[in-house]
């Protein structure tokens, strides 16, 4: 009887079971932290909050404190409370001789009825019936110990008769329970349903988001392998190269000493004749006898000049060493070339196809500037556009993209004149919008390319830099890599031209900006060729 007790003063108020990580109101009371969440979120529209069981108000939402001593409690009880078979069947209380099954209970006599007990049974309305049960107290008040008959939509709990006509819930809706139980089931079906198509949504993208995940794998298997059959097919070529050059080398080493010492030995024998006949003059010279003197041949037959001598006996031996073999080189330079093709393809692939999308925002847009209907050009004019006055709206003659970069690699073109005053860059949200310091540019918040008085510079807090040479084309590209911290401006003439690139730490999103004092700018929408692309693989 006592354990029978004590697991009554373990059950919620709210669920009637046993306490489920019970917390502590101020006022003392406890209940499980999900039943009183349940109704404390009821009573977020009534700006006061209150306890279920005092009715002690609270001017905010109050805090839940666990209670320990009471959660090792009901550890403790559940922990040495009997495990009982699971009861399959429900018997009647008075058929004492013989298990007969109940049909209904009555929460009034705590009593459960068979057919026969239940004809005779009281029909009076405090005798209230409901399905076999075997935990009919737990169907009671705990308060008026009276059957749960009703449901008060504020509080969120069950009550009994004596509830309702209590001045704790006078003024709430409430329900009968059979009402509220129709009701309650009908928006569980709803919940049930949309929690379904949303699973069976989310199982959809799981299997797409797999299968993807599963061709970019074998994608990058193929590519993997195919980029290291290449190295291997270049390393392969470049050692077969590299043998048959040295081995030319080699050769033309041998033939060229063969060949070199072949004339050494012929110019010895010439050095040793040209020495004997050296002699031979000298001796003469030496003679006192003008009659032998005379009688000797003539001194220019002596010398005997031979034709080709000096350079021209090695001329024919100078030789440069053979060509490389053209075709290996093409070869090599054909794998190098579709290695670079894969390197690139991969880049699109991560970094994103084609050019950013911009947006003029026109909420940014100064009154002197006309925002085309497609939002991609920005036209200086001097009619006044009598467009609201709002703390986002620039002073000056500039306007926004509405779309913002804070993570990639992206870029955007401009169709720019070459005759006005303009600026195209990039700042980030934070830009003053009124005064000198939010000209683009003109502040630590923006970067930008601009032309004036037939200048073309780049600027950013103030800090000016020509540009070397004059801008030929009519087409700025602006590549940002927001990791990199890397802002760059390109010419798009054929070659593309590098102008300038910017290098920062960007600690806010980037938005797009365009300044027009004379003439107009116009973010260009079309297709990037493959050679421009490639130019720019290394932003």
């Amino acid at each position: 009887m006592a354990s029978a007790d004590l697991k009554h003063e373990l059950d919620c108020s709210i669920c009637l079971i046993t306490y489920t990580d019970p917390v502590m109101l101020r006022c003392g009371h406890n209940f499980c932290r999900l039943c009183i969440g349940r109704v404390l979120d009821t009573q977020d529209g009534a700006g006061v909050y209150s306890c279920p069981e005092c009715r002690e108000e609270y001017q905010e939402r109050p805090a839940l404190m666990r209670n320990i001593a009471l959660c090792k409690i009901v550890k403790n009880f559940l922990d040495a409370e009997p495990r009982q078979e699971e009861v399959t069947e429900i018997y009647c209380t008075y058929c004492l001789d013989s298990a007969v099954p109940a049909v209904r209970s009555c929460l009034h006599c705590e009593a459960s009825l068979c057919d026969k007990h239940l004809r005779y049974h009281s029909k009076s309305p405090e005798h209230v019936l409901s399905e076999p049960s075997t935990s009919l107290e737990k169907r009671k008040c705990s308060v008026h110990k009276e059957p749960l008959r009703y449901y008060c939509t504020k509080d969120a709990i069950c009550i009994c008769e004596s509830c309702r006509l209590d001045k704790n819930h006078q003024g709430h809706r409430v329900e009968m329970l059979d009402e509220a139980f129709e009701k309650k089931k009908k928006k569980l079906r709803n919940v049930l349903q949309k929690i379904t198509t949303k699973r069976k949504e989310a199982e959809k993208r799981v299997r797409s988001v797999e299968e993807r995940r599963r061709k970019a794998q074998e994608k990058a298997a193929g590519e993997a392998e195919r980029v290291t059959a290449l190295f291997t097919d270049i390393r392969r070529r470049l050692d077969d190269l590299e043998k048959r050059i040295l081995s030319e080398i080699s050769r033309q080493e041998k033939e060229e000493s063969l060949s070199l010492s072949a004339l050494i030995q012929q110019l010895e024998i010439k050095k040793d004749e040209l020495s004997r006949k050296m002699r031979h003059i000298e001796e003469l010279c030496n003679m006192a006898d003008p009659l032998t003197v005379l009688q000797e041949p003539d001194t220019g037959d002596l010398c005997d000049p031979e034709e080709g001598g000096g350079d021209e006996d090695t001329g024919g031996h100078d030789r440069q060493l053979h060509d490389v073999d053209d075709q290996d080189v093409a070869v090599i330079s054909d794998t190098f070339r579709t290695l670079c093709d894969i390197i690139i393809g991969l880049r699109i692939r991560i970094y994103g196809e084609g050019p950013a999308d911009i947006l003029l925002d026109v909420n940014t847009a100064n009154n002197c500037l006309l925002i085309s209907h497609d939002l991609k050009t920005a036209t200086r004019t001097e009619e006044e556009q009598n467009r609201p006055e709002t703390a986002e709206r620039f002073q000056c003659s500039q306007v926004m993209s509405s779309r913002r970069f804070y993570l990639g690699r992206h870029y955007w073109d401009v169709e720019i004149s070459r005759s006005g005053s303009w600026r195209v860059g990039m700042c980030y949200p934070s830009i003053d919008r009124r005064g000198g310091q939010s000209l683009i540019g003109y502040n630590n918040k923006s970067w930008c390319m601009e032309r004036c008085n037939n200048q073309y510079s780049v600027r950013h807090d103030s800090n000016k830099i020509l540009l070397p040479g004059n801008i030929s084309s009519d087409r700025v590209r602006i590549c940002l890599d927001y990791e990199a911290g890397q802002l760059s401006f390109y010419e798009l003439c054929d070659p593309i031209r590098h102008l300038h690139t910017f290098t920062a730490t960007f600690t806010e999103p980037l938005h797009a900006v365009l300044c027009v004092w004379e003439g107009s700018i116009k973010i260009s929408d079309r297709t990037t060729h493959g050679r421009t692309h490639h130019n720019l693989i290394n932003w």
